[in-house]
């Protein structure tokens, strides 16, 4: 008996669109959202995340955040734990499987059986999902590295954010963290401000070195903003003042630096 829903029969589709998982050009993914009609330019002000730890966490407590403000706010992540659905949350609930379905078939009609990742064609789906419902914020996290996510298609956000940078996927990305985290800083654009968690001395250099040649403000740890755990509580500091808030729910001093991250951006 086939209990697959219609959204699963297009994701299994989606996998045989090429022979790759991963393929790093943007090429693919623009000829689609032009034929899309350029959903990504429709969006509402995005915020754009990447890094090697902590963007997921650093994406959730930035939509709290945002939701305890009365905003309405629209996330993408990946990879999800047991549907496909939990990548896509529109104007703050989980994408329906009805619309899942349909913004899946529309991607899959529109390429035409062009060559095309299952990310790069999934992603395409999730920005035309978001950019057809009203919503105050979208945030996008990037799947893999940076510069030629899929996700790296929007000219002008309103903020980016890198969290930390460490050794990862290195046969995609670099075997040194410069040069991983100059793939992460493929997201930082021109003029737009950019919020930095802790790095290596190796990676921040990298950072602002990118920074500075597009000229993003940068709002980084340890220079413009500070965060620590001071007896059972969470302390945030930059030049505007001082919070004293609760701890995160979930443990770690990682999670303390995501949520420094999180409240840099919020501010």
């Amino acid at each position: 008996m086939n209990t697959k829903n219609g959204s699963d029969v297009i994701l299994d589709r989606m996998m045989s669109l090429h022979p790759k998982v991963i393929d790093f050009t943007l090429d693919r993914v623009w000829a689609l959202l032009k034929a899309l009609d350029n959903p990504e330019r429709k969006l509402p002000p995005v915020i754009h995340i990447a890094g090697t730890n902590g963007k997921g966490s650093t994406q959730a407590m930035i939509r709290a955040g945002l939701e305890a403000a009365g905003k309405s706010v629209h996330a993408y992540t990946s990879p999800h734990l047991a549907r496909f659905h939990e990548r896509i949350r529109l104007a703050g609930d989980l994408i329906t499987e009805a619309h899942l379905t349909e913004v899946l078939d529309e991607c899959y009609r529109t390429n035409g059986g062009a060559n095309i990742t299952y990310f790069e064609i999934t992603t395409c789906a999730a920005l035309l999902a978001f950019a057809r419902t009203p919503a105050d914020f979208t945030l996008l996290e990037v799947g893999l590295g940076g510069r030629l996510d899929a996700t790296n298609v929007i000219d002008k956000p309103a903020l980016t954010i890198i969290t930390p940078v460490s050794m990862d996927h290195e046969g995609f990305l670099g075997n040194t963290v410069a040069k991983i985290a100059g793939e992460k800083a493929g997201i930082i654009k021109r003029g737009v401000p950019c919020v930095v968690g802790p790095q290596t001395d190796e990676a921040m250099e990298v950072i602002e070195a990118q920074a500075a040649r597009l000229g993003a403000p940068l709002l980084a740890y340890g220079q413009h903003w500070h965060v620590f755990e001071e007896r059972g509580r969470l302390v945030y500091q930059d030049e505007t003042g001082l919070l004293d808030l609760n701890l995160p729910n979930l443990p770690g001093q990682h999670q303390v630096q995501n949520a420094g991250a999180a409240l840099a951006a919020l501010r």
